[in-house]
């Protein structure tokens, strides 16, 4: 059977650095951004406001689109998150 996952973008404030990450359990892997603990990019930058999540049906395609999304340009990526959070406000308490 497989496993769902999650593709997500982490920043530290509207139009700033941004992170793409992949994981199976998104309420985990923001706490551990938020804690410092999720990744040493985000750690140096102050990446701690989660903004966009996507779920998926199989963790391969969470991969996939991972992989596709960090080669997307940088206004591609701010459009993807401002369709859907335009205020860029922190998703973390909706899913923690």
């Amino acid at each position: 059977m497989a496993r769902g996952g999650y593709t997500y973008i982490m920043t530290n404030k509207p139009r700033g650095v941004l992170y793409i990450g992949v994981t199976a359990d998104i309420a985990a892997r923001a706490e551990q951004h938020r804690n410092g603990t999720g990744s040493a990019f985000c750690k140096k930058f102050g990446l701690n406001r989660l903004v966009l999540v996507e779920p998926h049906d199989d963790i391969t395609l969470a991969i996939a689109r991972e992989k596709a999304l960090k080669a997307w340009k940088r206004e591609w990526k701010i459009r993807l998150v401002e369709e859907s959070n335009p205020n860029w406000r922190d998703m973390s308490g909706a899913i923690l």
